[in-house]
Parts: C-alpha cells; sequence; structure tokens
C-alpha cells in the first residue's frame, strides 16, 4: 500500500527568511507584518534559511549575526514560538536528503530557467555556483519536507513555486499518490512597493532603507531625509504617490487620511508630513525595540528559541522522510535497523 501524508485539520503554511543583511522597514512592511498575519489562519512554520544564504555570503561571522538579527527582529515583531515553529534551516538535516532525491527527479533545463541563475548570468558571471543553480529544488525541498499547502511569496518567487508543484507532482506521480503534499503558493497580487527614501523600492544596496530597530533620534534623522516635493508650506500638495504618504498609508492607514487632507488644504508643509509619520513609526517601533534590543542581547536565549523549533520540525521532517523513503524502496525493517544502529566500531568490518 502506498504511504500517505497525514490528514491535518488544520492546513499548514510555511515562510523562508534569508539572512543576508539587517531587515528594514521595507522588510517589515512587505514581508513580515503580512507573514505574521498568516499564523492566525494556518498552523505556520518560519525558518531562518541560513544555507541558502551561503549562495552568496562568504562571511562566517556575518552569517551567524545576520541569522541572530533576523530571528530577534523576528520575534520582536510579534512571531510566537509557542504559537508557532520558528527555527535554523540548516538544524534539520533531512532537508538535504529529500533535496538529493527530489534533484534526481528534476531536468537540469528546468533549473537553467530559474530566474536565480538567470539573473547571474545576465550580471556577467560566466560560471554561476552550482548552489544557486540548485537553489529551487532546495527550496523545494524546504516546503515538501512539512507536508506544506500554503507558502507566502512575493510575485518574484512564483516560479520557485511552481517548481516546487512539479517535483511533487511527479514524485507522487512515480512513487505513489499521496505521498508529498503538493503546496499552493500565496501571492498578494495588490502587495504594494515599498518606497525608500528616494521613492525607489527599499533596500539597503540602494542606501535609501529605514532602519527598523534604530533609537529614535536615529530614525527621525533618516525619516527627514525622505525626499519630497518643492511647494511652499502654504500651497496645497498632491499626496497620493509622494514618498512619505505612502509609507504612512501602509504603516498607519488612518494616520495617512488626515495627512492627505492636510498636504490638500495647505497650510501643511512636507517636514510636517515628516514628523506626523515618523511619530507614527516610532509609536509603532518603539516597543517592538526594546523586545529587539533584550533578545539581541542574549544569543543563548536565541539558541534555545531556534533549537526548540527545530526539535518539533524534525519531528514531522522525520516522519515525511520515513513515507519518501519507504516510498522510494530505501526504507528497511526496523529490527535491521536497529542492529545496524547498535554495532560498535569495532564490529563494522574495514
Amino acid at each position: 500500500m502506498t504511504p500517505t501524508a497525514t490528514d491535518a485539520s488544520t492546513k499548514t503554511s510555511l515562510t523562508g527568511i534569508k539572512p543576508t543583511d539587517t531587515p528594514h522597514l521595507g522588510n517589515y512592511l512587505g514581508a513580515i507584518r503580512p507573514a505574521l498575519k498568516l499564523s492566525e489562519q494556518f498552523k505556520s512554520y518560519y525558518f531562518i534559511a541560513d544555507y541558502h544564504a551561503i549562495t552568496t555570503l562568504r562571511d562566517p561571522v556575518a552569517l551567524q549575526q545576520n541569522v541572530y538579527d533576523v530571528a530577534a527582529t523576528w520575534l520582536a515583531c510579534g512571531l510566537d514560538p509557542e504559537r508557532t515553529v520558528f527555527f535554523r534551516q540548516s538544524d534539520v538535516l533531512e532537508v538535504f536528503e529529500l533535496a538529493w532525491i527530489l534533484s534526481c527527479l528534476v531536468a537540469t533545463g528546468q533549473l537553467e530557467r530559474g530566474h536565480a541563475y538567470k539573473d547571474a548570468l545576465a550580471k556577467g558571471d560566466a560560471a554561476p555556483n552550482a548552489g544557486i543553480f540548485y537553489y529551487p529544488v532546495l527550496m523545494a525541498a524546504d516546503i515538501l519536507l512539512y507536508d506544506t499547502d500554503v507558502v507566502p511569496v512575493g510575485k518574484d518567487q512564483k516560479q520557485h513555486i511552481e517548481v516546487c508543484r512539479d517535483l511533487a507532482v511527479r514524485f507522487n506521480h512515480v512513487y505513489g499518490d499521496g505521498v508529498l503534499v503538493v503546496p499552493e503558493a500565496h501571492i498578494s497580487e495588490d502587495a504594494p512597493l515599498v518606497p525608500g527614501l528616494d521613492g525607489e523600492k527599499m533596500s539597503k544596496s540602494r542606501g535609501n532603507s529605514i532602519p527598523l530597530f534604530a533609537s529614535a533620534k536615529e530614525l527621525r534623522k533618516v525619516v527627514m531625509k525622505i525626499t519630497t516635493g518643492s511647494e511652499t508650506l502654504e500651497e496645497p500638495k498632491v499626496a497620493e504617490g509622494t514618498t512619505v504618504y505612502e509609507l504612512t498609508k501602509q504603516l498607519t492607514p488612518s494616520i495617512a487620511d488626515d495627512m492627505k487632507r492636510k498636504l490638500e488644504a495647505g497650510n501643511y508643509g512636507w517636514g510636517h508630513a515628516k514628523q506626523d509619520f515618523f511619530e507614527a513609526l516610532d509609536a509603532e517601533l518603539g516597543p517592538k525595540r526594546d523586545v529587539y534590543t533584550a533578545f539581541r542581547s542574549d544569543e543563548e536565549k536565541l539558541d534555545r528559541v531556534l533549537a526548540d523549533g527545530a526539535e518539533r520540525a524534525r519531528s514531522l521532517a522525520r516522519a515525511t522522510m520515513a513515507r519518501v523513503r519507504e516510498a522510494i524502496g530505501i526504507a528497511r525493517p526496523i529490527d535491521d535497523l536497529r542492529r545496524t544502529v547498535s554495532l560498535k566500531r569495532s564490529d563494522i568490518p574495514m
């Protein structure tokens, strides 16, 4: 009889977080807040994708610091490790076994069409590393290992979910229906672009980002650098499309409505608008800043939180791999497995 995935009354969502930089306001508005909201609807797994990060990040100290930064940020922003499963990708080694099995079912041509691989070639990298080429397979293993039903991603990641779905369907076709759960992408079609200080997409590499947990003094200094129009204080102003208004609207819509009304009426300058945005931003981030600082100063506590999450994640990963191994013909009777494990090193023939 073909093994099947365990039915669950609650669907599972999975969010991967790549620790390549310290999170900024764009990450908070565009990814963190929406992803955490899904925990109200689904049984949620969140993992820090440290092995994905090494395709581009080669500084081991920076990688470890980024992992702690990301963990402290998500916890400060409301991730509850008691209600969700929060862990490091690298703490669940079953993901690599599943990735190898999946790689035996994917054509190289499909990987050659991957966005990350094609982007690397377009940037003049004649020989992108194999990790960039293989990235969609490892991502598929991340997703399929936890019987994931829903994956929240941006439009730029949709292709990776399609690869994952293809692999799950192909595996089930070859080895038996229902062994792997076929996930769905959760894409917010109306997700707004989070503008940076210059109006372009917020990105730390562009130097236009707003830090999440800077002090109130530093945060205000950064906010005051937002590019605005040159109208006088008295002139009426068009709010729609301006950076300060769009950021306010995404952060706190009710305050944005009042800002729009005052800008259009005149006698309210861009400096006033920036100040109002700063006050709304500091009101939201101030309490989170304190939590972040407390977590970030206690790396041992962060390690414990992530280790506890990894233990819970491993239980589901092992169950999935038991089904997969049985389906592909690698599983052995449990008595043989116990006998092998109990062998002393001296008993193993050279």
